[in-house]
């Protein structure tokens, strides 16, 4: 787990570093700056997960900085809190607790038109009440496809509006279907 962490904290320091140029349009394809984004991330749980949980909300921060015409890599870091719900089982109800993560992803992102994108990450996710919630890790792998688009605002500001799915490897090893899974959507003010 210890490398999955470094790897994760590598990823973000090389795209920080990256070199950037000046920028005309930021919700243009032309890649011309480095672009940041704030925003808010309410998803629903999929599969064995929505079992227990009714839905997550979080909210991330996000640079996209231009590697060549059309192409952004991006670093994303934010957190989420899944709601647990009370679950009946053999006439006992049991109350989950919520699940708190920080995740943490780097990747790409290409506007294949003006202003719609398509973005894939990947990265680590690392569990914030681990004893909570019965696992016995901490850092997981996770992985987000992502569509996307961003609608232009006054001056070089936009409102980015995205739709992922997010998955990770299992929060407990002994367990095969604990794992974090579920659809996002990121709405996102950008600079």
């Amino acid at each position: 787990m210890k490398s999955l962490k470094i790897t994760a904290l590598v990823l973000a320091l090389a795209g920080f570093t990256l070199g950037a140029k000046a920028q005309s349009n930021p919700t243009s394809s032309k890649t011309t700056g480095i672009r940041y984004s704030v925003g808010v991330d309410a998803g629903l749980p999929t599969g064995n997960l929505s079992d227990g949980y009714n839905w997550n909300l979080g909210g991330s921060l996000q640079a996209d900085i231009p590697v060549v015409s059309q192409l952004f890599v991006t670093v994303n870091a934010g957190y989420n809190n899944f709601f647990g719900k009370d679950v009946t089982v053999a006439g006992v109800t049991v109350s989950n607790p919520n699940i708190q993560v920080l995740p943490v992803k780097a990747g790409l992102k290409y506007f294949p038109v003006s202003n719609f994108y398509v973005q894939g990450e990947a990265g680590a996710t690392f569990l914030l009440n681990k004893s909570d919630v019965g696992a016995n890790n901490s850092t997981v792998f996770t992985y987000a496809p992502q569509i996307g688009y961003q609608f232009p605002l006054a001056g070089s500001s936009y409102l980015d509006a995205g739709v992922r799915f997010e998955n990770t490897t299992k929060l407990n090893s002994n367990l095969d279907d604990y794992k974090l899974h579920f659809v996002s959507l990121r709405l996102a003010y950008g600079f």
